[in-house]
């Protein structure tokens, strides 16, 4: 590590010779054998010096202590001001604090996460800005049943910005090897609103995004006309009629037809009655026995 230089102010020769005492004050505050060499001192103003100590400890390489000594006017004794541990050139250092919203990335919001949006959030307008063709909006608002605050314009144009050049977008490398964009597929469900012509909602369950709000130039695999294949219900083919060819009967001779009528013709010559299964002729006659 290369010495401290000194400031162009001349330091005081009695707090700059006070490199023991410094010295001692840095192995009081630190943990045995962690104060190096002496590294040099810097003038901080009228008979201020601050001298500097390499850190031996693994944990701070690269830091260095600083010991603050001064001299009271017309006084010959030196005191210890202040020792405190700084870092030098290639200290290891946390990282700059940044706020909580700069922080915050798509996706950190966990099961029971709050996410306070700010009063003068830019991406949010107040309910009764909305336009819409309901001419009860006004009155809506007026009674408090409608939202406090809708999306703003600047709101919208930012989420189309984020959705259309995202991997929902497309130049997602899944809409590149697509057969056919998502607004000529029939899973493809259009949003309502400004936003109709741009925007839609997947509602393919085997599609990657599935559930979820797609460009209309977007497209996948599952495109519902990227491929056709028969149905899977085989419909019965219709009965097929030989017009063509016939069967040979025997014809019947005379003798067996004038036999068939006669027994058709009841003994009296009126039409013979069908024999029944009950005997008629143990029947009791009218009245009692």
């Amino acid at each position: 590590m290369s010495r401290t230089r000194t400031r162009s102010t001349a330091a005081d020769q009695a707090c700059a010779a006070a490199v023991e005492l410094a010295r001692r004050a840095a192995e009081e505050v630190a943990r045995p054998a962690e104060v190096g060499e002496h590294l040099g001192f810097d003038s901080e103003g009228d008979r201020v010096v601050t001298h500097f100590f390499d850190c031996l400890d693994r944990a701070y390489k690269g830091w260095r202590w600083a010991v603050t000594v001064a001299r009271a006017s017309r006084a010959r004794v030196v005191t210890v001001s202040e020792t405190v541990l700084l870092p030098g050139a290639g200290a290891l250092l946390a990282p700059s604090w940044v706020p909580w919203n700069q922080r915050l990335l798509p996706g950190d919001l966990g099961v029971g996460d709050l996410l306070p949006t700010e009063a003068d959030d830019d991406r949010l307008a107040p309910g009764f800005t909305a336009t819409d063709d309901d001419s009860d909006r006004q009155m809506i608002f007026e009674y408090g049943l409608g939202r406090a605050r809708v999306l703003s314009a600047l709101g919208r144009d930012l989420a189309v910005r984020r959705w259309h050049s995202g991997e929902s977008g497309p130049h997602s490398p899944i809409a590149h090897a697509a057969p056919a964009q998502c607004s000529t597929c029939g899973f493809y469900w259009p949003l309502a609103g400004a936003l109709r012509l741009g925007f839609g909602v997947c509602a393919n369950e085997y599609a990657p995004d599935d559930g979820r709000v797609v460009a209309a130039d977007h497209g996948c695999g599952a495109h519902s006309e990227a491929t056709t294949v028969p149905s899977m219900i085989v419909d019965q083919p219709p009965p097929i009629l030989d017009d063509l060819g016939y069967d040979l009967l025997p014809a019947e001779t005379e003798e067996e037809v004038v036999v068939a009528a006669t027994e058709e013709v009841a003994p009296n010559g009126g039409p013979a009655e069908s024999a029944g299964s009950v005997d008629e002729s143990d029947s009791e006659p009218l009245g009692h026995s």
